[in-house]
């Protein structure tokens, strides 16, 4: 079987508290997008464990890739002996605030379950997923804009009027998002969206009200690591974007726009000065 895993931005995140469990409790609004991984299913007939392969420079160990964690999760539960040759080809940027590894593993989910028939419950899949990384919730259970809280586990669909392109910049290093996490916790006054307001704003399709009220709480331990990433929103906003911001933990940042010019012209700059540049577009369900 052959599927795809969308990557994701975040407009406007916002960090409530930390729970005693480590993890902490947010509120933000997913935008899922149409820059996806490829990714490649084959049931080993005999085999005695699931192979995973990635042809990104980044080399993972198979066990600690997220789509073989999450595997090993469902088989405990649903009881499965079939193993997978699964091979993923990466699109999205590793280490870059983007989903990719929670979106492969949830599209790793969906896949072997269409090809097992197995149904199991949304409040089944809630806590699978939630087992695995509080982001496959959202890649597994919704992929289509949301807003989205508590660790990850509460989803809401939202509306977007415009049909905006994205153009997604990241410098050659990674943001790990435990590190950035762990740092966050270090700051007192962390600065807050106003996520209802952006809200608004993507249905009525005022970009003014979305950028006036936008922010990323992370974005301030990011920087702190990482200084580049402010000379990366600096130059995406002298061409012109209102709408930007870091995505997740970063360490990529993204621009909206419906102005297609605006966004290749933006696109080749970043692009000449090395740096990762995807453009796409968000993602609607009747796209995949």
């Amino acid at each position: 079987m052959f599927t795809k895993a969308n990557a994701k931005i975040n407009l406007g995140f916002n960090v409530l508290s930390k729970k005693d469990d480590g993890y902490h409790l947010i509120d933000s609004i997913y935008l899922p997008l149409t820059l996806h991984d490829s990714i490649e299913i084959q049931i080993i007939p005999g085999a005695n464990d699931t192979y995973v392969t990635c042809d990104s420079f980044v080399s993972i160990p198979s066990t600690y890739n997220l789509a073989h964690i999450a595997i090993s999760k469902a088989r405990d539960i649903f009881h499965f002996k079939e193993q997978f040759r699964i091979n993923i080809h990466k699109s999205i940027p590793m280490g870059a605030g983007l989903g990719g590894g929670s979106s492969d593993a949830a599209a790793c989910l969906s896949a072997i379950f269409k090809m097992l028939n197995i149904h199991p419950s949304k409040e089944e899949l809630r806590s699978l997923a939630l087992s695995v990384g509080a982001d496959v919730v959202y890649f597994l259970l919704l992929d289509e804009p949301a807003r989205v809280d508590g660790v990850g586990e509460r989803l809401r669909p939202i509306e977007i009027k415009k049909d905006y392109y994205c153009l997604l910049v990241k410098p050659d290093e990674s943001l790990s998002t435990k590190e950035v996490y762990e740092k966050s916790d270090e700051y007192e006054d962390l600065p807050v969206a106003n996520l209802d307001a952006i809200e608004r704003g993507l249905k009525e399709g005022n970009d003014e009200l979305i950028a006036t009220n936008l922010s990323n709480a992370l974005y301030i331990p990011a920087k702190d690591m990482l200084p580049k990433l402010i000379t990366i929103e600096n130059q995406l906003k002298e061409f012109g974007f209102k709408i930007v911001c870091m995505s997740g933990s970063g360490s990529s940042f993204f621009a909206l726009s419906d102005n297609k010019k605006i966004v290749k012209k933006a696109e080749a700059h970043f692009d000449k000065l090395g740096y990762t540049v995807e453009r796409c577009k968000i993602y609607k369900k009747e796209e995949k």
